[in-house]
């Protein structure tokens, strides 16, 4: 079945840098668009970036364009999320994305917190 596992949040200070993985397996990984999501405390989860199959096309949400960049290794089954120039409000639980068959699948998520 479907398995995204995140990795690699933590605590950074404002106008740092972090970097978070996802792997994914049970599914032919190079066949579909992947995406990042995050979910700060008390508020919805919202859209943050989104890749296409082959990397080539992205898409990025304006709070966090020119500062995070998506990316994807289809041999290895990652995807990747770089974050640049953090603010105190990309506090958020971090969490990767694929949609299959008109389902939404998850990972747990992980945790990045910027302090100011």
């Amino acid at each position: 079945q479907v398995s995204l596992v995140e990795s690699g949040g933590g605590l950074v200070q404002a106008g740092g840098s972090l970097g978070v993985s996802c792997a994914a397996s049970g599914f032919t990984f190079s066949r579909y668009t992947m995406a990042w999501f995050r979910q700060a405390p008390g508020k919805e989860r919202e859209f943050v970036a989104r890749i296409s199959r082959s990397g080539i096309i992205t898409y990025y949400a304006d709070s966090v364009k020119g500062r995070f960049t998506i990316s994807r290794e289809n041999a290895k089954n990652m995807v990747y999320l770089q974050m640049n120039s953090l603010k105190p409000e990309d506090t958020a639980v971090y969490y990767c994305n694929l949609v299959k068959w008109g389902l939404d699948y998850w990972g747990q998520g992980t945790q990045v917190t910027v302090s100011s």
